[in-house]
Formats: C-alpha cells, structure tokens, sequence
C-alpha cells in the first residue's frame, strides 16, 4: 500500500470512527466506495459520469481520489449539461475536449449527442455516475443517468451510482407524474415532478419498472450512503454544498427550483440574471405588494415574502440573454423559514394562477414548455381558463398516488 492509499485509508477510518462515537455526517456513496480501497472496480476500466459535485465528504474529487489507484483504469469522464466542471450555463452545447493532465477523453453528453456513443466506449467496462441531483424532475442529471444506463446495457457495459442526498429531502412528493407522449430531456421518465428520490433509488426505478429502451438487461449495482434519513435535507448531513450548476447556488434555492422552474416557461423574470435566481421573481408589471397579499391571502406557508426591485443583467457564465435585460422589474423576494412545511409545487402553481387572474393582458404562457417541465398536457389551459391551484392539483392526485405506491419497492433509506 502506498503512502497516499495509507493517508486517504486513515482518514475515511477515522471519519467512520466519528460517526460510530455519535456524529453522523452522512457518508456518500463515494465515501463509502473509497472506505473499500474502491474493491467493487478493481481490475476495471472505468468511464465516470460526473462534474464538480464528485467530491468526497472531505472535499476531494473522484479523479484525485482514483489517482493513488493503479488497479483501477479510469479511461473516459463524460460530462452532462453545465459541463464536466459546472460552469456553463443553462441550455449551452458542450464539445468534448482531450483533458491533457490525466491523457484521456472528455466526452460531452450535452453537444452533438446526449447519448454514449460506440467510439466513446472504446476500453471501457464500467460506467460510474456520481452527480449531485437537486430533487425534481426537469433538472437533466437524471436525464443523463438514463440515457446512460440504456447506452450501457445496450453495449453490455456494468453500471455502478454512487449515491447522494436528494437535497430537498426524500419524503415530500409533489406535482404531477409525466404523462405518455410527453417525454423530454427535461422529464425522461414517468416520474413525480418533485419525486422525493435518491439517485441511487431512481436508477433502480429505471431499470425495476423497464424504462430503460433496451432489449439488454443492465448489470447495475448502486453504492449507497450511510447515515441519510428520507426527512434530512442538505442542511442536515453535514456534508459541504457543492452548487451543482450555475443558478443553483444554495441549498434554499434547489427547494425553491423544484417549483419555480416552471415560471421559465412564462414572460415572468425567474431571476436569472441576478445573484437570487428562483428567489426573485417578477416582472415591470408586476405590483408586488398586490402580488405577496394574494399569495398570504392563499395560505402559503413555510416562506417569508418581500416585496423586491432587480434588474436582470448578462452574468457570463452564469446567465445571459434574460428575461427583461436591463429592465427594472418589481416583484417578490421569497425566503424559506420552514423546509419541511414549504411546498415547493403548491406555491409556484398558486403564483401562476394568481399572476394569470391579475394580469391577463400582461402575463403569458408558454404551452409547449410548460407541457415539457410540468409533464402535464392540460396545465396551460387549466390556468388560463382561471382553474384554482386547489383544482388542479386534485387532478393528478390519483397518478400521484400511483407513482407514490410504485415508488416503495425502490427506496433504500
């Protein structure tokens, strides 16, 4: 054993040590594969799925912790939308580039293709994916995940997730659950728009329920976590929050995400473009006190509302061509005082109603994109013809149900 195996050994014994004596910082699913000396890849080439968020808990990437592992090849690093390092923005192609410090590939899986191809295959055996997910299902690492697993088992590749926290938390389920005939790669699976999933658990529901479209069936194998309850959030495991895209700086803004990404499919500003996206919302017309009496008067709860001005601006890298650019907009500042009482679908689908009753002239909808990120066909209509949020949401209580029972067999925490 070399030196830096015995400095890496010592210090995952130690952490495990810790939590054994009653601290109980969550243990990834790569602080748990680290803690075997890596024993489930030893012998294979390997190809990782990852980004900056494949960091143990100590803070130490994969690549660096699979550096002091000569019995382990690590052939290909394929990279999802944001990139291998997470700072392009939302929506940019990526090209595959040649990483000349480690003298292998980097494939991009969101450019010209968003499926493995044969050639990037090539001295591959195993595939690992170990990506930080925020909890709902238009956010595309999960898309990624997918279309991973099927390329896998279509080329008889093993398939191994190292398992990470669902950030929001892993007992709220909300939204509806895609429909047939709408899949995307902003919902790739007949899942719950805020799905309450683990990676690690969703990969099983893909291959459990026969998702995948492969006539092969994928050798999956998925690390898991220790010391993770289904009621944690982030804040509450201890680990360091690595922001897994440009405009999902905060723990606080992935659980406001899961319900206002869908205002991208509106003419109302999601705060790209300032420092608080998906915190800020509004629009020039937007009355913000009139805006934050309704949403009081709804019963939201879990949030403090405030009124706010911004004006969107190009940030490079992060945000650009936004809504409203160089406009003063007003709108709502929204804070998250209760995590588990806040309901992230509920609030964004009563803001649309209220926005759409209060401003037909000036607010518009999207129809197409918000059938994409919702999964929902009917929700452009049920909103404009001026449905409450009350009725909508008890039109897909039923599939929700459905989903909520399917999803059981799956979970591992």
């Amino acid at each position: 054993m070399t030196l830096m195996k015995k400095i890496l050994l010592y210090f995952y014994v130690l952490a495990f040590f810790c939590t054994s004596a009653g601290l109980t910082q969550t243990q990834t699913g790569l602080d748990n594969l680290v803690a075997t000396e890596f024993q489930p890849l030893k012998g294979l080439r390997v190809g990782l799925i990852i980004n900056q968020t494949a960091v143990s808990s100590r803070g130490i990437h994969i690549i660096d912790l699979l550096k002091s592992h000569d019995d382990v090849q690590l052939n290909a690093i394929f990279g999802p939308e944001h990139g291998i390092r997470g700072r392009e923005e939302a929506g940019k192609k990526i090209n595959s580039v040649q990483l000349d410090s480690l003298k292998i590939p980097a494939y991009s899986l969101y450019g010209l293709t968003r499926s493995p191809t044969a050639h990037m295959f090539k001295n591959i055996d195993a595939l690992v994916f170990d990506i930080q997910d925020v909890g709902t299902r238009f956010y595309t690492y999960i898309s990624t995940m997918s279309k991973t697993m099927q390329a896998a088992a279509d080329f008889g590749l093993r398939y191994f997730v190292l398992d990470r926290p669902n950030p929001v938390g892993g007992e709220m389920i909300e939204g509806p659950v895609l429909e047939p005939g709408l899949r995307s790669f902003v919902g790739i699976q007949p899942i719950a728009m805020r799905h309450g999933m683990t990676v690690g658990e969703l990969a099983l529901m893909f291959k459990g329920e026969g998702w995948l479209e492969t006539k092969n069936t994928l050798d999956l194998s998925v690390i898991k976590m220790k010391n993770w309850q289904r009621s944690m959030h982030f804040e509450n495991t201890g680990l360091s929050w690595v922001p897994p895209s440009p405009n999902m700086p905060t723990t606080e803004t992935a659980l406001l995400y899961c319900g206002m990404g869908l205002l991208e499919a509106t003419n109302v500003s999601e705060g790209r473009g300032t420092r608080a996206p998906f915190q800020n919302f509004g629009a020039p017309w937007v009355k913000s006190q009139t805006l934050i009496t309704l949403l009081k008067k709804a019963g939201m709860t879990g949030i403090r509302l405030k009124p706010v001005q911004f004006t969107p601006v190009d940030i490079a890298g992060i945000a650009t061509n936004n809504k409203f650019s160089g406009q003063l907009c007003q709108g709502v500042e929204v804070s998250i005082l209760n995590a588990t009482s806040y309901r992230s679908v509920k609030f964004t689908l009563t803001l649309l109603t209220l926005l759409q009753k209060t401003y037909p002239q000036q607010f518009q909808l999207k129809r197409k994109w918000l059938q994409k990120l919702s999964g929902k066909r009917d929700l452009a209509d049920a909103i404009l013809r001026g449905d409450n949020a009350q009725k909508i949401i008890a039109s897909w209580q039923e599939d929700l149900q459905n989903f909520t029972r399917k999803r059981e067999k799956y979970l591992l925490y």
